[in-house]
């Protein structure tokens, strides 16, 4: 089945990769309650994927292929945004939430981010960068995947410092490379998309784990 996940992934990589556009600084506002940023998942180059919903304040763009280059693109351009906008609205929390590839560059931002930013949380959905436990690691820290995608896509952690994360990952092979549905699942059951991408349903404080519809602190 790996094999089959690591050749379907190299094959999205090669695809074309499609036209995206870099948004621009985040419009000035009152600067009241939560600035929401998206990014979406394999193939959402402008994350403005009809999953989204909810009240949105900003969408990322970049090359959405599960390639490590691409993922990178992406936590830069995230990055930006959130700085340029926590420079104008100082007071203000962000909340950042991620699909799938989407929840990967959001996860790589928040480990390189949490000592240099406050007043921030994450939602990570479907995340291939997942820790095991409870069960297996995401699919980007399989031996026969990690090699295709590249850093910093590859691999599998949670070192999310003092920033409330919460990770959602239901019977999906993406964040649990052992999932019982397998790659069936992902290709033709809608496993990978059985998630609410309702932004406003999280708050600005949660935190643990979702896995198989069960809470995890």
């Amino acid at each position: 089945m790996m094999r089959k996940l690591a050749a379907l992934l190299a094959g999205l990589m090669v695809a074309a990769g499609g036209v995206y556009a870099l948004a621009g600084p985040a419009q000035a506002d009152d600067c009241g309650g939560t600035y929401t940023i998206v990014v979406g998942g394999t193939g959402d180059n402008d994350s403005n994927a009809p999953y989204w919903s909810g009240n949105i304040s900003q969408r990322v763009g970049y090359p959405a292929q599960p390639i490590g280059v691409n993922a990178r693109q992406g936590v830069n351009e995230l990055n930006r945004l959130i700085r340029d906008h926590r420079n104008a609205c100082p007071g203000q929390h962000v909340k950042a939430v991620g699909f799938s590839l989407g929840a990967a560059v959001v996860h790589t931002w928040v480990t390189e981010n949490w000592e240099t930013f406050d007043n921030v949380n994450a939602v990570l959905i479907a995340d291939p960068k997942r820790a095991a436990g409870p069960g297996n690691a995401g699919a980007a820290a399989h031996p026969l995947v990690a090699p295709v995608v590249g850093a910093p896509l590859a691999g599998a952690d949670n070192f999310f410092g003092d920033v409330p994360v919460l990770t959602l990952c239901t019977n999906d092979i993406i964040c649990d490379i052992n999932a019982s549905s397998g790659l069936p699942g992902y290709l033709w059951e809608g496993k990978h998309g059985n998630y609410n991408f309702n932004v406003d349903v999280y708050t600005d404080d949660a935190r643990g784990q979702w896995f198989n519809g069960v809470y995890i602190p």
